[in-house]
C-alpha cells in the first residue's frame, strides 16, 4: 500500500447472501449499487437480482444456478466470520483488517473431487476516466455475449490484428455477439458506448485507478487456477433497460460457466475435503 492511502472499511449483509454492501476508503465508496427490489426477497434458484456491491458467486457465475448458489441464501454470522450451507458444499468467510486494507479468508468444504468456480463479484463505482491494470500481455478470454463462447486475446488490446482468435464456442447464445471496435483497449473504461463485454484474464492481481484513488486486488489460492474477470458494461446490458456497471472479479477458475469449463478451468476439492483461499483488497494513491 502506498503511504498516505486511507484505511479501507467493509460492511456486509449475511442475511442476504453474505453480500458486501460497502467498501470505502476515506470519503470514497468503491462499490456501485442500483435499486433492485427483488434482491431482498430472492430464494435459491432465482434469476440473479443485480443490486451491485460484491456478491459471492459459487459454484458458478453464468449457467445454473444463475450466479451460483450462495448469493441467494442467508448466511450465519459469528463475529467476523460468516458461513453458508449449500446442497454440495459449506463455505466460510472471515474478513479482517490488515495494513490499511482488508483480508478475506475463505474455506470451502465438499466431497473430494468436487469442481467449482468462485468469483468475488465486485461491481465498482468508477468514472469514465477509470482504468483497470492487469498484467500486460496476459492470456485472456473475451466473452462477447451472455453465453459460454469465448475468444483468446492478450490483455488489454482486443480486436488488434492477430490478437483475437476463435477458441471455444460451445453451443449458441440467445444474445447477439457484441461488436468490438478495432484495437479496443479493454482496460480503458471510457464513456458509455452501448457495449457490454466480459473477459477473464490469467492473473492473480488487479488494480483499479480512478484519480486520485486506487484499489488493489490480490488473490492467493495454492494449487488452484486463479484469474480476474472483468465486466465492462457501458450501458449495453440488459437490452430492455441498460445501465453502466464495471466489474473486477478475482476468481478461482478460468470460466464463467462451470458446465462449460475445461478440465483445468475450475477449482477442485482435494482429498482433504477442503479448499482455502485468500482475497486481499488494499486502497492506494
Amino acid at each position: 500500500m502506498v503511504t498516505g492511502a486511507p484505511v479501507l472499511r467493509v460492511a456486509t449483509d449475511p442475511a442476504h447472501g453474505g453480500r458486501w454492501t460497502s467498501l470505502s476508503s476515506g470519503a470514497r465508496e468503491w462499490l456501485w449499487h442500483r435499486d433492485e427490489p427483488r434482491r431482498l426477497r430472492v430464494r435459491p434458484g432465482d434469476a440473479f437480482a443485480d443490486a451491485g456491491g460484491l456478491e459471492e458467486c459459487v459454484p458458478t457465475v453464468r449457467g445454473r444456478p444463475d450466479h451460483g448458489d450462495a448469493w441467494s441464501r442467508p448466511w450465519t454470522r459469528d463475529g467476523d466470520t460468516a458461513s453458508v450451507r449449500c446442497p454440495d458444499f459449506h463455505l466460510t468467510r472471515t474478513i479482517a483488517a490488515a495494513d490499511g486494507g482488508v483480508v478475506a479468508d475463505y474455506r470451502l468444504r465438499a466431497e473430494p473431487g468436487y469442481r467449482f468456480l468462485w468469483a468475488g463479484h465486485a461491481l465498482l463505482d468508477v468514472s469514465e476516466h477509470g482504468r483497470i491494470v492487469l498484467s500486460e500481455g496476459a492470456p485472456a478470454r473475451l466473452y462477447r455475449d451472455g453465453g459460454s463462447g469465448w475468444e483468446a486475446f492478450a490483455w488489454p488490446r482486443v480486436g488488434a490484428p492477430d490478437t483475437v482468435t476463435a477458441a471455444h464456442r460451445p453451443g449458441a447464445s440467445a444474445v447477439s455477439p457484441a461488436p468490438v471496435a478495432p484495437d479496443l483497449r479493454f482496460d480503458l473504461l471510457g464513456p458509455d458506448d452501448g457495449t457490454a463485454l466480459g473477459a477473464i484474464v490469467d492473473t492473480a492481481r488487479a488494480t483499479v485507478h480512478d484519480a486520485p484513488d486506487g484499489l488493489e486486488f490480490a488473490l492467493e489460492a495454492p494449487d488452484q487456477p486463479v484469474s480476474v474477470a472483468v465486466w465492462r458494461n457501458l450501458r449495453g446490458f440488459p437490452e430492455d433497460a441498460p445501465y453502466r456497471s464495471i466489474g473486477v472479479e478475482p476468481m478461482l477458475g478460468r470460466a464463467f460457466d462451470l458446465a462449460a469449463s475445461g478440465e483445468r478451468d475450475a477449482a477442485r476439492v482435494p482429498a482433504s475435503g477442503e479448499v482455502r483461499w485468500r482475497l486481499m483488497i488494499t486502497p492506494c494513491r
